[in-house]
């Protein structure tokens, strides 16, 4: 089975720049709290890390 990501927005986005605003869109989160399971590829490893200081990772099997 493939490795995911379940990633939950934990901050707002007020103040972030308009290409944190896109990745942030891009993983599918849309507000405070929401949270989405992403694969663990390359791609999303780097939009992670992009947003890292707004969101909370927990990696899942």
């Amino acid at each position: 089975m493939a490795k995911t990501f379940q990633v939950t927005q934990k901050r707002s986005l007020i103040g972030c720049t308009e290409s944190q605003r896109a990745t942030m869109l891009a993983l599918g989160l849309r507000g405070r709290h929401s949270s989405v399971i992403v694969k663990d590829n390359p791609a999303n490893r780097g939009q992670i890390m992009k947003v890292q200081h707004l969101v909370e990772v927990k990696v899942q099997r």
